[in-house]
């Protein structure tokens, strides 16, 4: 019981307050030098007012995302607490082959027409200045129609469906108690709303089945046995949170560099063979996704330091994807890279089910804009403010200019 209990404690301070380094608006907004300094000086260190380790160097994150027998993903946390994102082997594989299918080559190709139009319509709705808020006119709401078609979610509900996702990974305001204690109100608030919605999809899908992922998990069998309600409910919310904030982030941030590195966007639009190259590059230097927590199964020894069993480990990924040791010139983005092992999408066996899905989306996204627009700028009036995530990288809003 007290290792259970140490284990939720560590999650709450690593997971949801924000390192002490990275606090001021400008250092979330630009974290890539604190994770430099962090990397050379302190590459695995013990945080005590968040009572966890932290790991920068690549090497290291490695080793833990590689190694589940070492550092187990089943953490303490209520919103996706049975899903697969905090599974362990055996009974993680057997999940993960059985929702893999929907996540497929030919299920991807499959929706890449679907995407296209949703693209389109998005950006034709733009006013006739050409302005638009990338964040809320295009990189928020396709995601989410994408993955609610997924799911067989009403058309009419996805507002609702992106407020709550965005609820379920904001972290704190500060370190106090009353901020930590609003988070969590708002936290459980969206889960249980989540819940009571996905049950009732669920019940109409038990009654008349049809072509979505649900319908897949209701009739699909583990060792001769049906999902749970509560499995196929955690992998719904956590589909549709991972889904909508990760794939979001994701052309926010292409978009964001795009506007801030008029060359890298010149480049990209002369050749649009490129895209794919721009996608992953974004990935590796803006990743929407900064880090991944863990919880030692055993004693362990990281980087030269020894660390207990049932302690946190938040492995910084997007300390990783910097890392000179890994990366050619690390700070430099670069459409020509040749080897890109960036691991914005976790590593080992809790690789992003959906990365496939969000390169996709990503791609199509910003080869559109740039086939559709001669220049995207960045509005002067825009002030960028950071997600209020300890984990995610991303803003609020982007105020974008197009010229045709």
């Amino acid at each position: 019981m007290a290792s259970e209990q140490n284990i939720k404690k560590a999650e709450r301070y690593a997971t949801l307050i924000p390192m002490k380094e990275l606090r001021s608006k400008e250092d979330q907004l630009y974290p890539f030098s604190v994770y430099g300094r962090l990397r050379k000086e302190t590459p695995v260190r013990y945080d005590e007012g968040r009572d966890c380790w932290d790991v920068f160097r690549y090497d290291d994150v490695h080793f833990v995302l590689k190694n589940p027998k070492l550092f187990s993903s089943q953490r303490g946390g209520e919103n996706f607490q049975g899903s697969i994102l905090t599974m362990d082997p055996p009974r993680h594989s057997k999940m993960r082959n059985l929702v893999n299918k929907a996540f497929t080559p030919k299920a991807i190709r499959n929706l890449e027409k679907r995407i296209e139009d949703v693209t389109t319509y998005l950006i034709d709705q733009i006013k006739e200045n050409e302005r638009m808020d990338i964040v809320h006119d295009l990189a928020g709401p396709l995601p989410v129609i994408i993955i609610a078609e997924l799911l067989g979610v009403p058309a009419k509900d996805r507002e609702l469906f992106k407020t709550y996702s965005d609820i379920l990974v904001a972290g704190a305001e500060d370190d106090s108690e009353k901020a930590f204690e609003r988070m969590a109100q708002k936290r459980k608030e969206g889960s249980e709303f989540l819940r009571d919605y996905f049950i009732k999809i669920i019940e109409e899908r038990k009654a008349h089945p049809e072509e979505d992922l649900i319908s897949l998990l209701l009739s699909a069998e583990i060792d001769g046995e049906k999902l749970t309600e509560d499995e196929i409910l955690a992998f719904s919310i956590l589909l549709l949170v991972a889904g909508n904030e990760t794939t979001t982030n994701l052309i926010t941030n292409a978009v964001r560099y795009l506007v801030e590195d008029k060359k890298i966007q010149e480049q990209a639009r002369a050749d649009l063979s490129l895209i794919q190259n721009l996608v992953e590059e974004t990935l590796r230097f803006y990743p929407p996704i900064q880090a991944i927590g863990r919880v030692v199964k055993e004693d362990v020894e990281i980087g030269g330091q020894f660390i207990r069993k049932g302690s946190q480990v938040v492995n910084w990924v997007a300390s990783a994807n910097r890392d000179e040791d890994k990366f050619e010139e690390a700070d430099r983005f670069s459409l020509e890279r040749k080897s890109n092992p960036h691991m914005s999408f976790g590593f080992g066996i809790h690789f992003c089910l959906g990365a496939p899905l969000a390169r996709q989306e990503g791609a199509i996204v910003l080869s559109t804009l740039l086939k559709k627009f001669s220049d995207l700028s960045k509005l002067e009036e825009t002030v960028l403010e950071p997600i209020q995530s300890p984990f995610v990288f991303g803003v609020k809003n982007l105020l974008v200019q197009m010229k045709k």
